[in-house]
């Protein structure tokens, strides 16, 4: 078995050669030219791995047919009819998009404690309070990250991302900050899962974060030993629970 792998230009990290048999490259909108890259090695799975800067990919894009197929597939240019709507367009071409759950159950996050020190009463109520905040952001189909401190939501995740969020949020709310990263009602797995591992983790502390709650069986753990190594180290509580605080009382 082979693995071969489409990037995007100015998005995908250039050492993903050293681990594929194959990378080619395209620019942000050339769906068509993935198509036929893909057709040419034969292959008929695929796995959308990875992400890009939403900003960046306006800014870039280069669109070809196969995006406009994909823009006339979509009343509404959200992430989640957008992504659906790619989905239809490679499969109408012979390539199935398959979740990455299929091939990675192994590295989600599995449910409880997983780092760092026990959950202070006052984390607790924040981090609660996210997961509510975090399940509205995602049914707007908006962002997958919030911010929270002594009950307060800081920052809510838009179109800069997980980690300009994550500064945002403890720039007004100082050190000691809770994050909570949660997949959307009704995710599509095949889609955009929440995804953490050590940049994350450095991120957090870079700004003085204490805690990062995920979704269980919903997240994936990327380097999961390192990503717990370096939780313990700068005493950051790592935790994944399932459901939401409602939905637990």
């Amino acid at each position: 078995m082979s693995v071969v792998a489409v990037g995007h230009l100015g998005e995908t990290d250039p050492e993903l050669a050293s681990e594929v048999d194959r990378l080619d490259w395209v620019k942000v909108g050339q769906v068509a030219r993935i198509e036929r890259l893909l057709r040419d090695q034969g292959i008929t799975e695929a796995v959308l791995a990875g992400g890009f800067s939403r900003m960046r990919a306006v800014q870039q894009m280069r669109p070809d047919l196969g995006l406009f197929r994909i823009a006339a597939r979509v009343r509404s240019f959200r992430d989640d009819a957008l992504l659906r709507a790619a989905a239809d367009e490679f499969e109408s071409a012979g390539i199935r998009i398959v979740a990455p759950t299929e091939l990675l159950r192994e590295i989600l996050a599995p449910e409880g404690h997983l780092a760092g020190p026990p959950l202070e009463p006052a984390q607790e109520r924040d981090v609660a309070l996210g997961e509510e905040v975090a399940t509205l952001l995602g049914r707007a189909d908006v962002g997958q990250t919030v911010v929270v401190k002594n009950g307060h939501v800081l920052a809510l995740e838009a179109v800069e991302g997980t980690d300009a969020c994550i500064r945002r949020g403890a720039g007004l709310g100082g050190p000691g900050v809770v994050v909570v990263k949660r997949s959307k009602p009704g995710q599509d797995e095949r889609f955009d899962l929440p995804a953490v591992g050590p940049a994350t983790l450095e991120v957090l502390r870079s700004v003085g974060a204490r805690v990062l709650a995920v979704e269980a069986g919903k997240t994936l753990l990327l380097e999961g030993d390192r990503l717990v190594a370096l939780a313990n180290e700068a005493g950051i509580t790592l935790v994944a629970r399932s459901g939401t605080g409602p939905e637990r009382r």
